[in-house]
């Protein structure tokens, strides 16, 4: 039985070249005046950004589009410091570039959840909701209707605690290191 050829979404000799002709552009081109970066090299770029959000890793965020411009954007910002003479493998090149604006991604998302949550956390909503009288003579109280219950108020508690604790060690990371250079 023949072996299955595989399929990469990206030539990277072609992707190479074009890197190689687009970096020549910029070069030859006046300050004031950049070229465009070409149809293929973006096509490239957007298909590494989605092919790599569909890593287990990443595929269940909720933002993962967020998660795939934000890498597109970086890429596009780092683009001229693509060196084909230190390298020859554009897709590893814009592929870590991409990993890391996921990684920045998700990070800011975890900090905006946590302010979320400490936010409601503060101003006690699940005690108000469920103490909520009943409305246009249903049985039904308020939080009935809200999709809160003791299970997401335990999971905003649990996440909570476990960001503010990464917080702490990596807080004591950093100040460890200090700590030792100053009793030298």
């Amino acid at each position: 039985m023949a072996k299955r050829q595989k399929h990469n979404y990206v030539d990277n000799k072609k992707f190479l070249a074009e890197m190689i002709k687009y970096r020549e552009s910029v070069i030859d081109s006046k300050p004031d005046t950049r070229p465009r970066v070409p149809f293929y090299i973006g096509d490239c770029i957007m298909k590494i950004a989605t092919h790599l959000s569909y890593k287990p890793n990443f595929v269940n965020y909720t933002f993962r589009e967020e998660m795939i411009s934000d890498g597109v954007e970086n890429c596009l910002q780092y683009i001229d410091n693509f060196n084909p003479e230190k390298s020859r493998n554009p897709f590893a090149y814009f592929t870590q570039i991409i990993y890391f604006a996921f990684l920045r991604r998700i990070q800011k998302e975890k900090k905006y959840l946590y302010t979320k949550y400490k936010a409601s956390e503060n101003t006690n909503l699940f005690g108000e909701t469920s103490e909520r009288h009943t409305h246009d003579g249903n049985n039904n109280t308020y939080a009935d209707k809200i999709k809160y219950n003791e299970w997401s108020e335990e999971y905003m508690n649990d996440f909570i605690v476990n960001f503010e604790e990464h917080k702490r060690r990596k807080k004591r990371k950093t100040v460890a290191p200090l700590d030792k250079f100053m009793a030298e």
